[in-house]
């Protein structure tokens, strides 16, 4: 019987070892290569084609897209929201394309693997963390003590703050993680029962997995803003120390 997750494994296409080191090229390797380089020619395209002030469909949709990541950035970091405003869009972009590329048939869902979004919540958490430490010093430990706290009650507070910060990586690692599993699980078990049931029964769940479809791309934008939110918040909250 064939193994019901076999498209979320992912096997060598190209074997690279180094010592006991493994560097091999796989599928979601390559996919997130493509979903990079769409984003970049995207925004190559548009800055590389004359720009006017009666703007084409693509200035368009990226001159809408810009303004909603600048109020994203501008609402939850601030003044110095625009400082960020590069790494955020491309951020967005990035994770939608990866996102949606596990919808394209042979591709892969790179996001669907917990150690690559635990990858990008980490890294996120330590650039949040440089960002505090480097703009207040010392005072950044002051981010664990709310403001307007009773002294009584700060070495309360203090551990739970601590947690909740450290807790911040493996939330969102895991709400980007589990919403991709389980939509492309979803996915794959409706359309399983389209391709094995009667012909006068399966137009039922085939129906149901073009509606999934198109709910999907909608979710792939959904987690993509949730985690470029996020990720502004945290900024924010480095910044403003609270």
């Amino acid at each position: 019987m064939e193994n019901p997750l076999h498209h979320f494994e992912l096997h060598p296409i190209i074997p690279i070892h180094l010592g006991s080191l493994d560097l091999s090229l796989n599928k979601g390797i390559f996919v997130m290569w493509a979903a990079l380089a769409v984003a970049f020619f995207l925004f190559m395209i548009a800055v590389k084609s004359k720009l006017s002030l009666a703007p084409g469909k693509l200035q368009s949709i990226l001159e809408l897209y810009l303004q909603m990541i600048k109020d994203i950035a501008d609402d939850n970091i601030g003044e110095e929201g625009d400082k960020y405003l590069p790494f955020i869009a491309s951020l967005f972009l990035f994770i939608f394309f990866c996102n949606l590329a596990g919808l394209v048939p042979g591709s892969y869902t790179i996001t669907s693997q917990l150690v690559v979004t635990g990858t990008f919540a980490v890294s996120i958490f330590i650039m949040t963390l440089i960002i505090g430490i480097s703009k207040h010093g010392g005072h950044f430990i002051s981010i664990l003590v709310p403001p307007g706290v009773p002294k009584v009650m700060v070495p309360f507070l203090v551990p739970i703050e601590l947690l909740s910060q450290l807790s911040r990586p493996l939330t969102l690692a895991l709400r980007l993680f589990g919403n991709m599993t389980a939509g492309h699980i979803l996915l794959g078990v409706i359309f399983g029962m389209a391709m094995t049931a009667p012909m006068i029964v399966n137009v039922l769940p085939f129906g149901f997995t073009v509606l999934l479809y198109g709910m999907e791309v909608f979710v792939s934008a959904i987690q993509a803003y949730i985690f470029t939110l996020l990720t502004c918040v945290y900024i924010g909250d480095v910044i403003k120390l609270h």
